[in-house]
C-alpha cells in the first residue's frame, strides 16, 4: 500500500477521498493530512439532485440513479480541483450510514472498489460523525465540547468527551429539523428544499404573526421534537395565515427550541463550546441566535454545512492519524446507524 507523498520539504502527505451519497446529493471531496496532523480540505465537488423538487421529498430510488450516473464526473472534478491524479490519494472513505440503503451503497461501494484498484486503505465512515468533524476542522477544538448536529434527517446532540467516544445527550422524537422545514415550505408554497425558501420568505415576513408554542415545554431532558410546529403551521395556514409570515414565525420559534435547549444542556454539563452542523447549520437566524449566547459556537466553514464528500474525507483523515486499522471490504449500508457509543450521564 501507499504510504503517501514526499512533498519538496521532505514531509509525508496523504490524501483522503471522501464519498458521500447517503441521500440526494452525490459529494466527492479530498483532504490532505500533513505530518503533523494537520488537515486541509483540497477539493468539495456536490452534485445537488433537482429531480426531487417536483416531489417534495426525496425519492429513493431516483436518488440512487442519479448517484450511479454523476459519481464518475463529481469525482474527476474534485481530483481537477485539488490538482492531483488517482495514483496520488493514500485512503478512501465512503459514508456506509445511516441513509438511504440503495443510494449509501452506490457511494459504498463505488470507494471500496476504488480503494482495491488503488490498493490504498478504506474507511467506512458514519455520516453524523462527518458532519461534526465538518464543523471540528474549522477551529482548534479541546474536547469535552457539545456537538448539535441538525439536518433534514437528523437531530441530534452529542456530547465529546473523547476522540472517536459519542454520548447521546438529545434527539428528536419526531421530525427531524430539516424534515420540519421542509414540510412547512411545502404547505406554505414556498418550494423545495424547505431550508432555503424558509429563509428566504422569512425575511419578508412578520415573526410574531403567528403564535408558535415552545414544544416540550417543562422537559427535564434535551429531546427535541417538531411534530408540533408542524401541525400548528399547517392549522395557521388554512386559517390564512400568509407564506411570509407563516415562515418567520416558524424559523423563529424552530431556531429558539434549538437554541434554549442547546444552552440547557451545556450549563448541565459543563460545557462551553458547542459545534453545530448539518444543512440546518446554514440557516443565518440559527447562527445569530447562537452569537447571543455565551457559548462558543463553532460552524462549518463555506460548502461544509450540507451533505458533502469533504467532511467524509476528513473522518477518514482522523482514522488514519489515529493508526486506526481499515474497515473490511464486507462492511455493508446501514439505513439506521446510532452514533452514540458510549451511556451518556447527565445530571
Amino acid at each position: 500500500m501507499t504510504e503517501g507523498n514526499v512533498t519538496a520539504t521532505g514531509t509525508r502527505q496523504n490524501y483522503i477521498l471522501g464519498i458521500d451519497t447517503s441521500c440526494d446529493d452525490t459529494g466527492v471531496g479530498i483532504v490532505s493530512l500533513g505530518a503533523d496532523g494537520g488537515t486541509q480540505v483540497r477539493a468539495n465537488r456536490i452534485w445537488s439532485q433537482t429531480v426531487h423538487a417536483q416531489y417534495g421529498g426525496v425519492m429513493p430510488e431516483l436518488a440512487s440513479r442519479e448517484h450511479v450516473e454523476r459519481i464518475d464526473d463529481i469525482l474527476q472534478g474534485a481530483l481537477a480541483e485539488a490538482g492531483l491524479k488517482l495514483g496520488d490519494l493514500t485512503a478512501v472513505a465512503a459514508t456506509s450510514g445511516p441513509g438511504l440503503v440503495g443510494a449509501l451503497l452506490v457511494g459504498l461501494m463505488y470507494g471500496k472498489g476504488l480503494a482495491q484498484a488503488l490498493n490504498v486503505p478504506f474507511y467506512a465512515a458514519h455520516h453524523l460523525e462527518g458532519h461534526i468533524y465538518a464543523a471540528a476542522s474549522e477551529a482548534e477544538l479541546e474536547r469535552p465540547y457539545l456537538a448539535l448536529v441538525v439536518s433534514g434527517g437528523h437531530t441530534h446532540l452529542f456530547d465529546v468527551q473523547h476522540a472517536g467516544e459519542y454520548r447521546l445527550v438529545g434527539a428528536t422524537r419526531d421530525d427531524a429539523a430539516g424534515e420540519a422545514f421542509d414540510k412547512v415550505a411545502r404547505l406554505a408554497g414556498l418550494g423545495y428544499p424547505g431550508g432555503p425558501a424558509i429563509s428566504e420568505a422569512a425575511r419578508r415576513g412578520d415573526p410574531t404573526a403567528v403564535p408558535f408554542k415552545e414544544p416540550l415545554q417543562g422537559q427535564k431532558g434535551f429531546d427535541f421534537s417538531f411534530s408540533g410546529l408542524k401541525t400548528a403551521a399547517l392549522l395557521a395556514s388554512r386559517a390564512g395565515a400568509k407564506p411570509d409570515d407563516l415562515a418567520a414565525s416558524f424559523e423563529r420559534a424552530a431556531v429558539s427550541f434549538l437554541v434554549k435547549t442547546t444552552v440547557r444542556a451545556a450549563k448541565a454539563l459543563g460545557r462551553t463550546t458547542v459545534v453545530v452542523s448539518g444543512g440546518v447549520a446554514a440557516n443565518q437566524a440559527l447562527r445569530a441566535a447562537f452569537a447571543a449566547t455565551d457559548l462558543r459556537v463553532v460552524f462549518p466553514g463555506q460548502g461544509l454545512n450540507t451533505d458533502n464528500g469533504a467532511m467524509i474525507a476528513l473522518a477518514g483523515a482522523a482514522a488514519v492519524r489515529a493508526g486506526r486499522a481499515p474497515s473490511a471490504l464486507a462492511v455493508g449500508a446501514e439505513a439506521y446507524a446510532p452514533l452514540a457509543n458510549v451511556e451518556a450521564q447527565v445530571d
